[in-house]
């Protein structure tokens, strides 16, 4: 394996653990809105995700990294393309962390609901937006022979990068209430099964029209027309799985397999583009490939050696949070947002 494919596929593992992990702390976020019914249950819910959102989120930053070291190519084009959509994705994220510290520093109801509908909008807002990153970037954009993009409001908005930015949400949202059932006790625990009972008829109806539609907006199948059926029947394998599991109380399993399903997702998008990072809809002669958006091979070397040395200590260091953080919450702790 050369080393530009080796950061291709650590940079896919980077955004897939991102959507795994920060997957369920946006469903918890949307929670907060549609399950808990009280400011306890509230802070409850957040309590469950307090040891971990901001390391998840490290997930995203170091993908974006990797991108810019990796590929600067890449990274040049995507972050100048879609400057107006990151701005307001990472304003939702400033916003949400913001909101964690600060609406327990007040006890005003107004002080507690204000911050309550940013978590709400900081959970909701990142994934459908990075849902229709990622589709409308392997739909193809108008990228020109200079690498640039110059893409208009119809390029970003279609109605397949809209139905990404569903999915993508959705099953976020179905990860996180199957995150509570495990964090949580009682009244909390049952609703939000009750709830991720009816969800799974909603995002896995969803998540089979946007494999459709990619089939007839995109050429991903074309690329890869045998792993991609596979990688698929396996997604929809996992889901189901996860909803045996859910219907016979088994949530651990239902989490796990929850959150394969979101990798078969995300690794199949991935899976589609390679050996492409960025595709042309101008031309397929403008697409930014692995090659030639890629740094020199001595950049390359210098950072596998750093990552490869790093990373056992980054994944074990996380591991151990997990552990440590990993009974269920109650109400009658004391609550810490």
């Amino acid at each position: 394996m050369e080393l530009n494919e080796l950061w291709f596929l650590l940079v896919a593992v980077l955004f897939i653990g991102f959507f795994f992990l920060e997957g369920f702390d946006f469903g918890v976020g949307m929670s907060t809105r549609f399950v808990a019914r009280n400011d306890l249950e509230r802070r409850v819910l957040i309590n469950t995700i307090g040891p971990f959102w901001d390391a998840n989120e490290v997930w995203l930053l170091t993908a974006g990294g990797a991108i810019f070291a990796a590929f600067p190519h890449w990274y040049a084009t995507m972050f100048s393309g879609y400057y107006i959509p990151l701005v307001f994705f990472l304003l939702a994220l400033i916003g949400r962390g913001v909101s964690f510290e600060f609406r327990g520093k007040h006890d005003t109801k107004a002080w507690v609901k204000t911050w309550d509908w940013v978590i709400f909008i900081g959970s909701i807002l990142p994934p459908f937006l990075l849902g229709v990153l990622f589709s409308s970037l392997v739909a193809g954009m108008p990228i020109n022979s200079e690498m640039n993009m110059n893409a208009g409001f119809f390029d970003y908005i279609t109605p397949f990068s809209l139905m990404g930015g569903v999915t993508v949400t959705l099953i976020c949202y179905f990860h996180g209430l199957l995150f509570i059932t495990l964090r949580t006790h009682d009244d909390l625990r049952e609703r939000a099964t009750r709830i991720a009972k009816r969800m799974w008829f909603v995002t896995v109806p969803v998540l089979a029209i946007f494999v459709v539609m990619a089939f007839f907006y995109t050429d991903i199948f074309q690329a890869r027309p045998m792993l991609l059926p596979i990688m698929i029947g396996a997604t929809v394998v996992f889901y189901v799985i996860s909803a045996l599991a859910l219907w016979k109380g088994r949530e651990g399993w239902a989490f796990a397999f929850s959150g394969l399903g979101i990798v078969g997702t995300i690794g199949a998008i991935f899976a589609g583009l390679f050996p492409r990072v960025m595709i042309s809809s101008t031309s397929s002669l403008y697409d930014l490939t692995i090659h030639n958006a890629a740094s020199g091979d001595y950049s390359l070397k210098v950072m596998t050696i750093v990552a490869l040395t790093l990373l056992p200590f980054v994944l074990g260091y996380q591991i151990w949070s997990y552990y440590v953080f990993r009974k269920r919450v109650s109400s009658k702790e004391k609550m810490t947002y």
